[in-house]
């Protein structure tokens, strides 16, 4: 079996980009890691919430309000952010907006 995945991020951005709502795809799915591309349409909202194990988002496209703890802050391609498990965050799409979401899994 390969220990390996390429995925043209581009085209599945294009792809699969809602016009209305927020779609997630899972991408890869392995023992210490998912990676999940989310697509949010602009106006849409990820309210306030945490994840079990610490996270990484990685934005790709479009602009969004990004709040992290009590910090709040602009989003676009390019910014990256690491959580510890269990930080309050939410995300409000001003564009569309594709990021990824890699979830950590503890050992």
């Amino acid at each position: 079996m390969d220990n390996y995945k390429i995925l043209d991020l581009p085209a599945e951005v294009a792809a699969n980009a809602p016009q209305d709502g927020i779609l997630s795809r899972t991408v890869l799915k392995t023992a210490d890691v998912n990676v999940i591309l989310f697509h949010f349409a602009a106006g849409e909202e990820l309210s306030e919430h945490t994840a079990a194990v610490p996270a990484i988002l990685h934005f790709l496209q479009g602009e969004a309000k990004l709040t992290v703890g009590s910090h709040s802050q602009p989003a676009q391609a390019g910014t990256w952010v690491h959580m510890a498990a269990n930080t309050p965050h939410s995300i409000v799409a001003e564009t569309a907006v594709a990021m990824l979401l890699l979830m950590v899994k503890n050992s």
